[in-house]
Protein backbone atom coordinates (compact mmCIF):
# COMPACT_ATOMS: atom_id res chain seq x y z
CA UNK A 1 0.00 0.00 0.00
CA UNK A 2 1.79 2.92 -0.97
CA UNK A 3 1.07 6.75 0.24
CA UNK A 4 -1.42 8.63 -1.44
CA UNK A 5 0.22 12.12 -2.39
CA UNK A 6 -1.61 15.16 -3.75
CA UNK A 7 -0.27 17.92 -6.01
CA UNK A 8 -2.41 20.47 -3.89
CA UNK A 9 -3.25 20.96 -0.61
CA UNK A 10 -5.96 23.46 0.16
CA UNK A 11 -4.03 26.83 -1.28
CA UNK A 12 -7.55 28.09 -1.24
CA UNK A 13 -6.94 28.99 2.23
CA UNK A 14 -5.11 31.81 1.63
CA UNK A 15 -7.37 33.31 -0.95
CA UNK A 16 -7.66 37.30 -0.58
CA UNK A 17 -5.15 37.51 1.81
CA UNK A 18 -2.16 39.98 1.89
CA UNK A 19 1.21 38.94 0.90
CA UNK A 20 3.75 37.55 3.76
CA UNK A 21 0.34 35.99 6.07
CA UNK A 22 1.65 33.11 7.86
CA UNK A 23 -0.94 30.30 6.84
CA UNK A 24 0.58 26.75 7.11
CA UNK A 25 -0.63 24.73 4.40
CA UNK A 26 0.25 20.72 4.38
CA UNK A 27 0.15 17.96 7.17
CA UNK A 28 0.47 18.58 10.58
CA UNK A 29 2.32 15.92 12.39
CA UNK A 30 1.66 14.77 15.84
CA UNK A 31 4.93 15.62 17.58
CA UNK A 32 5.84 19.26 18.61
CA UNK A 33 8.24 21.40 16.87
CA UNK A 34 12.12 20.56 17.47
CA UNK A 35 14.76 23.17 17.35
CA UNK A 36 18.38 21.71 16.99
CA UNK A 37 21.52 23.67 17.11
CA UNK A 38 24.72 22.73 15.80
CA UNK A 39 27.20 25.44 15.94
CA UNK A 40 30.87 24.22 14.78
CA UNK A 41 34.32 25.78 13.64
CA UNK A 42 37.75 23.91 13.02
CA UNK A 43 38.57 23.50 16.87
CA UNK A 44 35.19 23.70 18.54
CA UNK A 45 31.10 22.21 18.71
CA UNK A 46 28.28 22.64 20.24
CA UNK A 47 24.84 20.79 19.93
CA UNK A 48 21.46 22.40 21.52
CA UNK A 49 18.19 21.41 21.69
CA UNK A 50 15.13 23.19 21.81
CA UNK A 51 11.32 23.13 22.34
CA UNK A 52 10.41 26.59 22.87
CA UNK A 53 11.73 29.32 21.71
CA UNK A 54 11.08 32.08 24.97
CA UNK A 55 14.00 34.25 23.20
CA UNK A 56 16.04 34.29 19.87
CA UNK A 57 18.70 31.59 19.64
CA UNK A 58 22.21 32.24 20.24
CA UNK A 59 25.10 32.18 18.09
CA UNK A 60 28.68 30.95 18.33
CA UNK A 61 31.77 33.26 17.25
CA UNK A 62 32.30 34.93 14.30
CA UNK A 63 34.86 32.46 13.20
CA UNK A 64 32.20 29.65 13.55
CA UNK A 65 29.05 27.89 11.35
CA UNK A 66 25.74 27.91 12.85
CA UNK A 67 23.38 24.99 11.46
CA UNK A 68 19.56 25.43 12.90
CA UNK A 69 17.47 23.04 12.32
CA UNK A 70 13.55 23.58 13.09
CA UNK A 71 11.91 20.15 12.72
CA UNK A 72 7.97 21.42 11.46
CA UNK A 73 6.23 24.17 10.45
CA UNK A 74 2.89 23.77 11.12
CA UNK A 75 3.28 26.25 14.41
CA UNK A 76 3.63 29.71 12.90
CA UNK A 77 4.44 31.92 15.47
CA UNK A 78 7.45 29.67 16.32
CA UNK A 79 8.37 30.47 12.63
CA UNK A 80 7.42 34.35 13.03
CA UNK A 81 9.49 34.62 15.81
CA UNK A 82 13.00 33.11 14.32
CA UNK A 83 11.85 35.27 11.20
CA UNK A 84 11.31 38.45 13.79
CA UNK A 85 15.01 37.41 15.72
CA UNK A 86 16.73 37.09 12.43
CA UNK A 87 15.02 39.42 9.91
CA UNK A 88 13.84 37.24 7.60
CA UNK A 89 11.71 38.44 5.10
CA UNK A 90 7.75 38.11 5.18
CA UNK A 91 7.57 36.46 2.25
CA UNK A 92 10.30 33.87 2.77
CA UNK A 93 8.20 32.82 6.20
CA UNK A 94 4.92 32.61 4.55
CA UNK A 95 6.85 30.30 1.74
CA UNK A 96 8.48 28.03 4.85
CA UNK A 97 4.91 27.57 6.36
CA UNK A 98 3.45 26.95 2.71
CA UNK A 99 4.74 23.32 2.30
CA UNK A 100 3.85 23.25 -1.57
CA UNK A 101 6.44 25.70 -2.96
CA UNK A 102 7.75 24.45 -6.27
CA UNK A 103 11.80 24.23 -5.72
CA UNK A 104 13.37 27.35 -6.43
CA UNK A 105 16.12 29.72 -5.15
CA UNK A 106 15.51 33.38 -4.33
CA UNK A 107 18.71 35.96 -3.68
CA UNK A 108 17.88 38.23 -0.73
CA UNK A 109 20.97 39.74 -0.75
CA UNK A 110 22.06 39.45 3.03
CA UNK A 111 20.99 35.46 2.13
CA UNK A 112 19.81 32.76 -0.04
CA UNK A 113 16.65 31.19 0.01
CA UNK A 114 16.08 27.57 -1.16
CA UNK A 115 13.00 25.28 -1.21
CA UNK A 116 13.77 21.58 -2.38
CA UNK A 117 11.71 18.75 -2.27
CA UNK A 118 13.38 15.87 0.32
CA UNK A 119 12.49 11.91 -0.33
CA UNK A 120 13.45 9.20 1.88
CA UNK A 121 12.91 5.52 1.00
CA UNK A 122 10.65 3.69 3.54
CA UNK A 123 10.55 -0.27 4.55
CA UNK A 124 7.76 -1.12 2.73
CA UNK A 125 9.21 0.13 -0.89
CA UNK A 126 7.32 3.58 -0.94
CA UNK A 127 8.96 7.11 0.50
CA UNK A 128 8.10 9.57 2.50
CA UNK A 129 8.16 13.25 1.13
CA UNK A 130 8.80 16.39 3.01
CA UNK A 131 9.09 20.26 1.91
CA UNK A 132 12.88 21.37 3.12
CA UNK A 133 13.52 24.97 3.30
CA UNK A 134 17.18 26.24 3.23
CA UNK A 135 18.47 30.15 4.68
CA UNK A 136 21.97 30.71 3.82
CA UNK A 137 23.72 33.24 5.51
CA UNK A 138 27.37 34.17 5.64
CA UNK A 139 27.93 32.18 8.87
CA UNK A 140 24.59 30.19 9.69
CA UNK A 141 22.23 28.29 7.85
CA UNK A 142 18.38 27.70 8.68
CA UNK A 143 16.93 24.32 7.76
CA UNK A 144 12.91 23.70 7.92
CA UNK A 145 11.36 20.79 7.60
CA UNK A 146 7.83 19.41 7.70
CA UNK A 147 8.20 17.53 10.88
CA UNK A 148 7.92 13.87 9.50
CA UNK A 149 9.82 11.45 11.53
CA UNK A 150 13.44 11.03 9.80
CA UNK A 151 15.39 13.12 7.65
CA UNK A 152 18.70 11.90 5.20
CA UNK A 153 21.43 14.29 7.60
CA UNK A 154 22.11 11.53 10.13
CA UNK A 155 25.69 11.12 8.18
CA UNK A 156 26.35 14.82 7.79
CA UNK A 157 25.70 15.19 11.34
CA UNK A 158 27.84 12.78 12.82
CA UNK A 159 30.27 14.47 9.94
CA UNK A 160 30.17 17.93 11.62
CA UNK A 161 30.04 16.05 15.31
CA UNK A 162 33.22 13.54 14.85
CA UNK A 163 35.24 16.52 12.47
CA UNK A 164 34.99 13.92 9.58
CA UNK A 165 36.17 15.49 6.18
CA UNK A 166 36.94 18.89 5.15
CA UNK A 167 32.85 20.26 6.65
CA UNK A 168 34.27 21.72 10.01
CA UNK A 169 37.03 24.06 8.45
CA UNK A 170 34.93 25.22 5.47
CA UNK A 171 32.08 27.98 5.40
CA UNK A 172 28.50 27.85 5.41
CA UNK A 173 28.29 27.32 1.55
CA UNK A 174 30.01 24.22 2.17
CA UNK A 175 27.30 23.39 4.59
CA UNK A 176 24.50 24.52 2.22
CA UNK A 177 25.76 22.17 -0.36
CA UNK A 178 26.42 18.81 1.76
CA UNK A 179 22.82 19.43 2.63
CA UNK A 180 21.45 19.67 -0.58
CA UNK A 181 23.95 16.91 -2.13
CA UNK A 182 22.31 14.83 0.40
CA UNK A 183 18.74 15.36 -0.46
CA UNK A 184 19.88 14.71 -4.18
CA UNK A 185 21.34 11.41 -3.08
CA UNK A 186 18.19 10.31 -1.27
CA UNK A 187 16.88 10.58 -4.62
CA UNK A 188 19.09 7.39 -6.00
CA UNK A 189 17.92 5.52 -3.22
CA UNK A 190 14.03 6.45 -4.11
CA UNK A 191 14.49 5.87 -7.79
CA UNK A 192 16.46 2.53 -7.09
CA UNK A 193 13.51 1.08 -5.28
CA UNK A 194 11.44 2.43 -7.87
CA UNK A 195 13.56 0.41 -10.22
CA UNK A 196 13.13 -2.77 -8.51
CA UNK A 197 9.65 -2.41 -8.49
CA UNK A 198 9.13 -2.16 -11.91
CA UNK A 199 11.50 -5.03 -12.65
CA UNK A 200 9.37 -6.92 -10.45
CA UNK A 201 6.05 -5.38 -12.46
CA UNK A 202 7.07 -5.95 -15.70
CA UNK A 203 7.79 -10.09 -14.83
CA UNK A 204 4.48 -9.98 -13.60
CA UNK A 205 2.93 -8.35 -16.59
CA UNK A 206 4.86 -10.90 -19.04
CA UNK A 207 3.32 -14.04 -16.92
CA UNK A 208 -0.22 -12.94 -15.99
CA UNK A 209 -1.18 -9.78 -16.47
CA UNK A 210 -4.59 -8.66 -14.39
CA UNK A 211 -6.51 -6.20 -12.90
CA UNK A 212 -4.26 -5.44 -9.79
CA UNK A 213 -1.00 -5.04 -12.08
CA UNK A 214 -2.74 -2.03 -14.08
CA UNK A 215 -3.24 -0.54 -10.28
CA UNK A 216 0.14 -0.95 -9.76
CA UNK A 217 1.66 0.47 -12.87
CA UNK A 218 -1.31 3.41 -12.52
CA UNK A 219 0.19 3.92 -8.82
CA UNK A 220 4.18 3.99 -9.83
CA UNK A 221 3.08 6.10 -12.85
CA UNK A 222 1.93 8.60 -10.00
CA UNK A 223 5.02 8.38 -8.18
CA UNK A 224 7.03 9.74 -11.44
CA UNK A 225 4.89 12.21 -12.19
CA UNK A 226 5.41 13.47 -8.48
CA UNK A 227 8.98 13.22 -8.84
CA UNK A 228 9.26 14.63 -11.86
CA UNK A 229 7.86 17.93 -10.35
CA UNK A 230 9.99 17.54 -7.53
CA UNK A 231 13.40 17.06 -9.69
CA UNK A 232 12.75 19.50 -13.06
CA UNK A 233 12.85 22.69 -10.80
CA UNK A 234 15.38 22.08 -8.78
CA UNK A 235 17.90 21.35 -11.92
CA UNK A 236 17.39 25.25 -12.35
CA UNK A 237 17.84 25.98 -8.74
CA UNK A 238 21.35 24.19 -8.78
CA UNK A 239 22.33 25.72 -11.64
CA UNK A 240 21.89 29.27 -9.57
CA UNK A 241 24.38 28.34 -7.17
CA UNK A 242 26.88 26.71 -9.80
CA UNK A 243 27.20 30.05 -11.70
CA UNK A 244 25.29 32.65 -9.66
CA UNK A 245 27.36 35.84 -8.39
CA UNK A 246 25.95 35.82 -4.96
CA UNK A 247 28.83 36.85 -2.79
CA UNK A 248 27.57 33.97 -0.23
CA UNK A 249 29.02 31.62 -2.62
CA UNK A 250 32.98 30.56 -2.86
CA UNK A 251 34.38 29.69 -6.25
CA UNK A 252 35.78 26.67 -4.71
CA UNK A 253 32.28 25.89 -3.19
CA UNK A 254 30.71 26.37 -7.00
CA UNK A 255 32.62 23.46 -8.00
CA UNK A 256 31.20 20.90 -5.67
CA UNK A 257 27.60 22.63 -6.78
CA UNK A 258 28.38 21.26 -10.31
CA UNK A 259 28.39 17.71 -9.36
CA UNK A 260 25.43 18.24 -7.34
CA UNK A 261 24.42 19.65 -11.23
CA UNK A 262 25.90 16.73 -12.50
CA UNK A 263 24.10 14.16 -10.15
CA UNK A 264 20.35 15.92 -10.69
CA UNK A 265 20.90 15.20 -14.39
CA UNK A 266 21.36 12.17 -13.46
CA UNK A 267 18.37 12.09 -11.54
CA UNK A 268 15.94 13.50 -14.15
CA UNK A 269 17.36 11.36 -16.77
CA UNK A 270 16.57 8.14 -14.60
CA UNK A 271 12.67 9.51 -14.08
CA UNK A 272 12.17 9.82 -17.53
CA UNK A 273 13.26 6.34 -18.22
CA UNK A 274 11.22 4.77 -15.64
CA UNK A 275 8.37 7.43 -17.45
CA UNK A 276 9.31 5.93 -20.56
CA UNK A 277 9.04 2.01 -19.25
CA UNK A 278 5.74 2.61 -17.18
CA UNK A 279 3.82 4.10 -20.56
CA UNK A 280 5.29 0.98 -22.34
CA UNK A 281 4.08 -1.31 -19.77
CA UNK A 282 1.10 0.25 -19.62
CA UNK A 283 0.76 -0.18 -23.39
CA UNK A 284 1.64 -3.76 -23.18
CA UNK A 285 -0.85 -4.27 -20.66
CA UNK A 286 -3.57 -3.17 -22.74
CA UNK A 287 -2.23 -5.01 -26.22
CA UNK A 288 -2.44 -8.16 -23.29
CA UNK A 289 -5.57 -7.40 -22.63
CA UNK A 290 -7.14 -6.62 -26.19
CA UNK A 291 -5.04 -10.05 -27.47
CA UNK A 292 -6.77 -12.06 -24.70
CA UNK A 293 -9.83 -10.57 -25.44
CA UNK A 294 -9.49 -11.54 -29.43
CA UNK A 295 -8.27 -15.13 -28.44
CA UNK A 296 -11.60 -15.54 -26.23
CA UNK A 297 -13.53 -14.29 -29.46
CA UNK A 298 -12.41 -16.21 -31.85
CA UNK A 299 -12.30 -19.75 -29.78
CA UNK A 300 -16.05 -18.62 -29.30
CA UNK A 301 -17.32 -17.86 -32.98
CA UNK A 302 -15.33 -21.07 -33.72
CA UNK A 303 -17.48 -22.95 -31.34
CA UNK A 304 -20.37 -21.21 -32.62
CA UNK A 305 -19.51 -21.82 -36.17
CA UNK A 306 -18.81 -25.74 -35.56
CA UNK A 307 -23.00 -25.73 -34.02
CA UNK A 308 -24.47 -23.78 -36.75
CA UNK A 309 -24.85 -26.79 -39.35
CA UNK A 310 -25.72 -28.97 -36.31
CA UNK A 311 -28.54 -26.38 -34.95
CA UNK A 312 -29.71 -26.58 -38.64
CA UNK A 313 -30.19 -30.22 -38.81
CA UNK A 314 -32.20 -29.97 -35.36
CA UNK A 315 -34.50 -27.98 -36.27
CA UNK A 316 -35.36 -29.27 -39.36
CA UNK A 317 -36.04 -32.61 -37.85
CA UNK A 318 -37.48 -31.32 -34.66
CA UNK A 319 -40.40 -29.43 -36.84
CA UNK A 320 -44.14 -31.00 -35.92
CA UNK A 321 -44.91 -32.12 -39.70
CA UNK A 322 -46.64 -35.26 -40.07
CA UNK A 323 -45.30 -36.42 -43.23
CA UNK A 324 -41.20 -36.35 -43.08
CA UNK A 325 -39.85 -39.50 -44.79
CA UNK A 326 -36.86 -39.47 -42.79
CA UNK A 327 -38.83 -40.03 -39.64
CA UNK A 328 -39.75 -43.46 -40.81
CA UNK A 329 -36.28 -44.91 -41.58
CA UNK A 330 -35.13 -47.75 -39.03
CA UNK A 331 -31.55 -45.73 -38.99
CA UNK A 332 -32.73 -42.45 -39.59
CA UNK A 333 -32.02 -41.32 -35.79
CA UNK A 334 -28.41 -43.20 -36.39
CA UNK A 335 -28.00 -41.64 -39.60
CA UNK A 336 -28.47 -37.90 -37.98
CA UNK A 337 -26.34 -38.62 -35.02
CA UNK A 338 -23.53 -40.09 -37.81
CA UNK A 339 -23.79 -37.11 -39.82
CA UNK A 340 -23.47 -34.46 -37.31
CA UNK A 341 -20.80 -36.26 -35.69
CA UNK A 342 -18.88 -36.05 -39.36
CA UNK A 343 -19.68 -32.55 -39.78
CA UNK A 344 -18.68 -31.33 -36.48
CA UNK A 345 -15.27 -33.62 -37.42
CA UNK A 346 -14.60 -32.31 -40.86
CA UNK A 347 -15.16 -28.75 -39.67
CA UNK A 348 -12.45 -29.23 -36.52
CA UNK A 349 -9.78 -30.51 -38.84
CA UNK A 350 -10.21 -27.94 -41.51
CA UNK A 351 -9.98 -24.73 -38.51
CA UNK A 352 -6.93 -26.88 -37.52
CA UNK A 353 -5.13 -27.01 -40.52
CA UNK A 354 -6.11 -22.66 -41.28
CA UNK A 355 -4.72 -22.31 -37.32
CA UNK A 356 -7.88 -20.85 -36.22
CA UNK A 357 -7.61 -23.47 -33.26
Amino acid sequence: MHTRRTFLKKRSVKAGLPPGSLIHIGDTPAEEVAITLLGYSPTSFREEHYRQLDECLPHIAHDGITWVNVEGVHDVEVIRRLGECHKFHPLVLEDIVNTVQRPKIEDYGEYLFIVLRMLKPTDNDDFTSEQLSIILGPDYIFTFQEGIKGDVFDTLRDRVRNAKGKIRGMGADYLAYALIDAVVDGYFSVLEGLGERIVNVEEDLALSPDRATLQVINGMKKEIIFLRKAVWPLREAISFLERGDSNLLSDATRLYFRDVYDHTVQVIDTVETYRDLLSGMLDLYLSSISNRTNEVMKFLTVIGTIFMPLTFLVGVYGMNFKHMPELEWPFGYYVLWALMLAITLAMVILFHRKRWL
